[in-house]
């Protein structure tokens, strides 16, 4: 508080001011006024008494005493268990909440928008039967205690691929590049490469998986990222002769990460099983000042740990591949081993959706026949080529011969 005529600053409201000697006796009824306002307004919120004493203080520089709190509020009728609002008021505002956000709202939330937005005394109680009365089926909704999942529905194997790039190992410069039948949830493909940014190199990974299997899906699902957008060209123009209803421009669908639900789902199972591992040994080389981010080091990193990460990554999708999958009640495709199901969809009263493609029609993309520098940068590459071949190295067959690979090979280096 200031003083009006001298702008002395005072923790508490007294008679006269100690600097001037003005009286201020006229502020002191105001002030009356606003401690009431505020003690009522804290009071409606719900908090306790000592609470409110504790909040004049630190917040407004008032004291008083929890005594002459109570005293306060019993003069302005204000009271916890007394005077409650009638039910037809209750009644009318919850029905008025219930038509908007409202409807979500558990009995608690009910009781405590009664409270502060309509200035209602109710018992929560109360609230709870009214509200089991008028929104029955939200209690019923809230009951289950779960979400309300939809439905995910695919006719058959190459049904449908979903594709999405991991990013987990990317600060380490190791990115992941995959792909997954909605049908048989049979992983694809799944390589881990410097880079799952560049649209020539999903191209190539989704050409190599058709080329493997002879076959291209009826539809694509990626999100929107420009990275897709060389790989989506590439599905509307190998479908774009079919007559089916998703041929041509039809057959790629772009949508938001949240909605590609096979591949986002399947990236939590690979960071459980595998790339948490991976993501723990990086960080310990980091903290340990062998791993700054940079350029070189991630170059390096690639180089000796790339081919050893590739192919924990080929014994992930062997093992899934060849795994039960137990039946989900939130999907219409069957459980079963996902090859068995993507090989043998009519043993599950269903058919193979994709569409065959020749071997001349895939030789029109030149993205096929392209390589991938595994270290990402041709110079730092041929520098350690010659590295290994002078110093007689040897390739590393697992993470801790690559662990002692990466410190040898840095040490040669001096980076």
């Amino acid at each position: 508080m200031f003083c009006p005529f001298c702008g002395t600053h005072f923790s508490q409201l007294a008679s006269f001011c100690f600097s001037c000697g003005k009286s201020l006796e006229f502020l002191k009824e105001q002030s009356e006024d606003d401690v009431m306002r505020f003690c009522i307004g804290y009071f409606n919120e719900g908090h306790s008494y000592d609470v409110i004493v504790d909040m004049m203080s630190s917040l407004h520089g008032v004291n008083i005493s929890l005594r002459c709190l109570k005293m306060k509020l019993k003069r302005s009728g204000v009271y916890r268990r007394k005077n409650y609002s009638s039910t037809n008021a209750v009644k009318n505002a919850i029905r008025l909440e219930l038509r908007g956000p409202g409807q979500l709202f558990g009995y608690r939330t009910m009781w405590q928008v009664l409270r502060q937005k309509y200035n209602l005394r109710v018992k929560r109680d109360d609230v709870m039967v009214l509200l089991r009365e008028l929104n029955p089926r939200g209690c019923e909704m809230r009951a289950r205690r779960r979400f309300v999942r939809r439905t995910y529905y695919s006719m058959g194997p190459n049904y449908i691929w979903h594709s999405d790039g991991y990013d987990k190992l990317k600060p380490f410069g190791l990115a992941i590049s995959g792909c997954i039948d909605g049908f048989s949830r049979k992983v694809l493909w799944l390589v881990c490469g410097p880079t799952n940014n560049n649209p020539s190199v999903i191209a190539r990974n989704f050409l190599s998986c058709a080329q493997k299997l002879g076959v291209v899906p009826m539809r694509l699902r990626t999100d929107c990222g420009t990275e897709n957008g060389l790989m989506a060209a590439v599905q509307c123009t190998l479908r774009h002769q079919h007559t089916d209803y998703y041929s041509g421009v039809s057959s790629h669908m772009y949508g938001s990460s949240t909605s590609n639900q096979r591949i986002e789902s399947w990236w939590s199972i690979l960071r459980k099983g595998r790339s948490q591992f991976w993501m723990e040994l990086f960080a310990d080389l980091r903290d340990a000042g062998h791993f700054s981010g940079s350029h070189e080091h991630q170059c390096l990193l690639r180089f000796c740990f790339g081919d050893v990460v590739q192919k924990d990554l080929d014994e992930c999708v062997t093992l899934w591949n060849s795994h039960r999958i137990r039946t989900s009640r939130t999907a219409s495709c069957p459980g079963g081993v996902p090859n068995e199901l993507y090989y043998l969809p009519h043993r599950f009263g269903s058919r193979d959706c994709g569409f065959r493609v020749e071997q001349t029609e895939l030789d029109g993309f030149p993205e096929i026949r392209q390589t991938v520098n595994p270290c990402g940068d041709p110079n730092i590459q041929e520098y350690l080529d010659f590295v290994m071949e002078h110093r007689q190295l040897q390739k590393p067959s697992n993470w801790e011969t690559a662990a002692q690979l990466y410190l040898c090979l840095k040490d040669i280096s001096q980076l």
